[in-house]
């Protein structure tokens, strides 16, 4: 805690900026789970300026680099050519001089993506309410080979129905590893969650089929180009969030329509009723 000169300076400050703070009219609809340096994220912007997207990073310096990197596109407003970086694994955050820019105009400008430092293995669900997303990408993510170390692949049971929780029917996961062993662990894992399905191969493979984002995915992330510079195969699985089915009035006896009371005069009028939810934590019953 500041007192004296450092704390009117640091309040005058906060005075300052609320001002000029404004609230979001929508809400990010896409999340890169895992985003690393951002490739997928400056993919993605000037290809859909109107949708918000969300990078999560847990690593504190990749997650500030992306930040800065973010800032600097957008205070310059244009597409960039970025020179080779000296380390192929940390790639540079571009001068803004007129040798790194194009003539055109990026839609959006980048200001419809955002990157923030996060586990989200443990607070998924504290960033997003439910049925939010309508895209989640698990793009490279850790393998950890060791059998002990698999309790903390990004992919588990329990983690797939936070995914489910924040993704809204029909919304998709997308997933990319060049480890066979991870993918299959991935695959195994979502088709046998309850609210996911497997999307067509038509949709994952290349071809007029193909989902869009699969391909930018596939191309735009720093690890994928590397895997494609050392002759490495990438394996895509896509997931959709099937809707949730009613829930049977049975199972709750009663007490979501208010009292037993209730649920045992619906049952002796010989009505079949089942609960619906409205996505909004309430719940109807329908006859």
């Amino acid at each position: 805690m500041f007192t004296g000169e450092k704390a009117k300076g640091n309040a005058s400050q906060h005075d300052g900026r609320k001002g000029t703070s404004r609230r979001l009219d929508r809400e990010v609809e896409i999340a890169d789970i895992g985003c690393g340096y951002g490739g997928l994220l400056f993919a993605l912007a000037p290809k859909m300026p109107e949708t918000l997207i969300l990078g999560l990073e847990i690593r504190i310096s990749v997650a500030e680099f992306v930040q800065e990197k973010i800032k600097v596109l957008r205070q310059q407003g244009t597409s960039f050519r970025s020179p080779p970086s000296p380390n192929e694994d940390t790639p540079e955050i571009p001068e803004a001089d007129a040798s790194s820019l194009s003539s055109s105009t990026v839609p959006g400008g980048y200001q419809n993506i955002a990157c923030l430092r996060a586990n989200t293995m443990k607070f998924l669900p504290n960033f997003f309410h439910r049925h939010q997303l309508r895209a989640i990408f698990l793009c490279f993510p850790d393998p950890h080979f060791k059998a002990r170390k698999h309790k903390a692949r990004i992919v588990s049971s329990s983690l797939n129905s936070e995914y489910a929780y924040v993704l809204r029917p029909g919304g998709k996961v997308y997933t990319i590893t060049d480890v066979e062993d991870l993918h299959e662990w991935m695959v195994e894992r979502f088709e046998g969650h309850a609210s996911f399905e497997r999307v067509s191969r038509e949709e994952e493979e290349e071809g007029e089929g193909q989902d869009e984002l699969v391909g930018v995915m596939k191309r735009e992330t720093e690890e994928g180009k590397k895997v494609e510079r050392n002759g490495g195969k990438k394996f895509v699985a896509v997931f959709r969030r099937i809707e949730d089915p009613p829930w049977p009035a049975r199972r709750l006896r009663g007490k979501a329509l208010g009292s037993d009371d209730a649920f045992a005069r619906r049952e002796g009028s010989g009505e079949d009723s089942t609960i619906k939810d409205d996505g909004k934590g309430s719940v109807a019953a329908d006859a």
